[in-house]
């Protein structure tokens, strides 16, 4: 089995247990909104429970109220948008959350919006706590929301409702079109995602990768920046 030194993390929190892992959005103060320093913690996290082998399963969460509140907009006084958006920090976060080779539970603990809602559109599995929330209204600033991972969980129809108009939905609405598997209580959330991860990781480790290989090949879409 590969052995994985654990890396340092100041803005996510990567915790294991047994085959199933956990990644924690930690910018709680700044509603784990994503900025370039965040983004690349997570593709680390990812990368580095890539090589684990004693990892099957892997699960992303939020600290605190909110899952991901998007873009942190802030950085736009000292980074061009368009470099925030589709530069090449941008281009290898995507393409490490979408190419991620086990499967990837989110467990949306709040409003998961944005960039936050392109995270739960590239997980495998999504279960939302009763307050979450879901909208692109970056789409008013000039940041194209990911269409192709939407569309092919809730059909071309509503994913292009989505993205082009920016609305919010309730978890409710987002049970009821097919974008999360379950509701549940806030603080059932954790639970029912490491119960849903256990189970996946039942199957031999080796199947859930060719496994999660079809699906990307089935679903192949590719960031265009």
């Amino acid at each position: 089995m590969k052995e994985v030194t654990p890396l340092a993390y100041e803005l996510v929190r990567l915790q294991r247990d047994d085959t199933v892992a956990t990644i924690t959005l930690n910018r709680p103060e700044k509603r784990n909104a994503l900025n370039t320093a965040l983004r690349d913690e997570i593709r680390a996290a990812l990368e580095e429970l890539e090589a684990d082998d004693g990892v099957s399963v892997a699960i992303i969460t939020g600290a605190g109220p909110v899952f991901c509140a998007g873009f942190d907009t802030s950085e736009f006084a000292s980074t061009p948008p368009a470099e925030i958006f589709a530069g090449e920090s941008a281009v290898r976060y995507h393409h490490r959350l979408q190419h991620f080779g086990k499967p990837l539970v989110a467990a949306i603990n709040g409003p998961a919006m944005g960039g936050g809602f392109d995270i739960a559109a590239l997980c495998d599995v999504r279960i939302a706590a009763e307050g979450a929330a879901f909208g692109h209204p970056e789409i008013k600033f000039g940041a194209p929301a990911l269409f192709g991972p939407l569309a092919a969980i809730i059909g071309g129809g509503l994913a292009r409702d989505l993205c082009l108009s920016g609305r919010r939905i309730d978890a409710l609405e987002a049970l009821r079109i097919g974008l999360v598997s379950k509701v549940v209580a806030p603080d059932q959330l954790l639970d029912e995602a490491k119960a849903v991860a256990r189970t996946i990781a039942e199957a031999p480790a080796a199947t859930l990768r060719s496994m999660k290989a079809a699906i990307l090949e089935a679903t192949s879409w590719k960031f265009q920046p």
